[in-house]
């Protein structure tokens, strides 16, 4: 854990509470409780406002960012930096070339660009784009998938840092100065943008394959900056558009050519588990073009499924389908069981256990209640989503097995959609968006059982059990 760059402002989490006179900090992400001396709680207000800081407080911001407690701000937040590191994309593709002319032409000329044709079946075209939009062009003659691709772009590229962006993605204006401003900080490996749907082509916006679309992608991982990594809000990012340190992807070996699906994550954790720290900037946002019918989409859910066994063989216990905390398991049990007393009564003594921690450091007993309750409502929505995708045979045969078990089934299917629904405000009424959740849910986690029997290795279909954190 460094410092944060000199020059650079701090800008505190959306999730962080402040108790004690501001010298109790609790939040972050992953959640934890952090106490600071009435100085460094003085030094926070003072960096958070603009103030100077010195390598004290330097320090200590570096601490907050590594606890996801805060995120830094560039010192100047308009215009490129006068030394503004040079920067080679990399794009792979396969055909497409209508895709990949658009890509191209979103490119504002600060890069290199490198295409990467990986065995096309009308190579010609992906010519003929590169030839049009000046980029140099390397091809492969055997199809290795994207992973592959990306590899064999990265070994010709020279320059410190090297960005891949995907051939059916078009970029934001200056979308690379808004992003390399992060590797200032020497600890920093990899900075990804977010990835948003494109635009559906004109009259077909109001399909219900684009209307859930637009609040369902999983390349979307959502509007809240921070660190990436497993145990944090943002488990990982997609490479459709990522920008890479070259001496930290050498130093993990590159890209795994050998997984032609779930490669970006396997990368973006072992850069993790190498020490290195992956930013996720959603203030970048990159266009994707999105499958346009139901067919394709659940076909990407399945294999992005797929992905599942062979990288639980590479990061053993990072793939558990849910994270069960025991207070909040028991509660959340009892509730579907139909027993709301006992779950109230689990909650109500995680909420007394917890207190009895935090009130000591000046946190109220109501914020212990409010995070036991929580807790529970997101086990609920976990285990339902983990049953929905992994367990439907099970949920029929519960459903079938009385109304207390049948309204226990329901509530696993129904309160993950729902509950989306209300928090995202998608442009889809609720019987259509919950049918098409479920459905996603179901090709992903379908693909999930094919990968862990191709495999012979089922620990994407095992719970995890995660103990309550320490405080520091």
């Amino acid at each position: 854990m460094g410092m944060l760059p000199e020059g650079f402002g701090l800008v505190l989490d959306r999730s962080l509470r402040r108790f004690g006179d501001g010298a109790v900090l609790a939040g972050g992400r992953p959640g934890r409780v952090l106490t600071l001396t009435a100085a460094g709680a003085d030094a926070l207000d003072a960096m958070v406002d603009g103030g100077p800081a010195h390598d004290a407080t330097r320090t200590l911001a570096g601490r907050l960012i590594a606890a996801g407690m805060a995120h830094p701000r560039r010192p100047s937040p308009t215009g490129p930096p006068a030394d503004a590191p040079a920067v080679t994309v990399v794009v792979p593709v396969h055909d497409r070339a209508d895709q990949l002319d658009a890509c191209l032409a979103s490119f504002d000329g600060r890069a290199t660009v490198v295409v990467v044709d990986d065995a096309s079946d009308r190579p010609d075209a992906v010519v003929d784009v590169c030839r049009r939009h000046g980029a140099r062009l390397i091809r492969r003659e055997t199809n290795g998938g994207p992973g592959a691709a990306r590899a064999t772009g990265a070994a010709e590229v020279g320059t410190d840092l090297m960005a891949f962006v995907d051939s059916d993605c078009t970029v934001p204006g200056a979308w690379l100065d808004d992003l390399v401003w992060h590797f200032a900080d020497p600890e920093v490996g990899a900075v990804a943008p977010r990835v948003r749907p494109a635009p559906a082509p004109a009259g077909t916006d109001r399909r219900v394959v684009h209307r859930f679309g637009r609040f369902h992608s999983p390349l979307d991982l959502g509007p809240d900056e921070g660190e990436v990594g497993p145990g944090r809000a943002v488990r990982y990012v997609p490479t459709a558009a990522l920008v890479v340190r070259r001496s930290a992807l050498e130093d993990v070996g590159g890209f795994d050519r050998t997984l032609r699906v779930g490669e970006d994550v396997d990368l973006v954790w072992r850069l993790g588990a190498a020490g290195w720290r992956i930013r996720y900037d959603p203030s970048v946002v990159v266009a994707h073009r999105e499958p346009d019918r139901w067919r394709d989409v659940l076909a990407r859910r399945f294999r992005y499924g797929t992905s599942a066994a062979p990288l639980a063989e590479r990061h053993p216990g990072l793939l558990a389908p849910v994270e069960l905390r025991p207070p909040s398991a028991v509660a959340a049990a009892a509730l579907l069981a139909g027993r709301p007393v006992p779950s109230a009564v689990a909650v109500a003594a995680s909420a007394v256990r917890l207190a009895g921690k935090v009130r000591p450091l000046g946190i109220p007993a109501r914020q212990a209640w409010r995070w036991s309750a929580s807790g529970t409502g997101w086990t609920v929505m976990g285990l339902g989503r983990a049953a929905t995708m992994l367990a439907g045979p099970g949920l029929v045969a519960l459903a079938a097995s009385g109304r207390r078990s049948r309204r226990a089934a329901a509530a696993l299917v129904l309160v993950p959609p729902v509950v989306d629904w209300i928090r995202l405000r998608p442009d889809l009424d609720l019987p259509r968006w919950v049918a098409a959740s479920v459905a996603d849910d179901v090709a992903y986690g379908t693909g999930v059982w094919i990968g862990c029997l191709r495999a012979r290795s089922f620990g994407p279909l095992l719970p995890t059990v995660v103990r309550d954190r320490r405080q520091s």
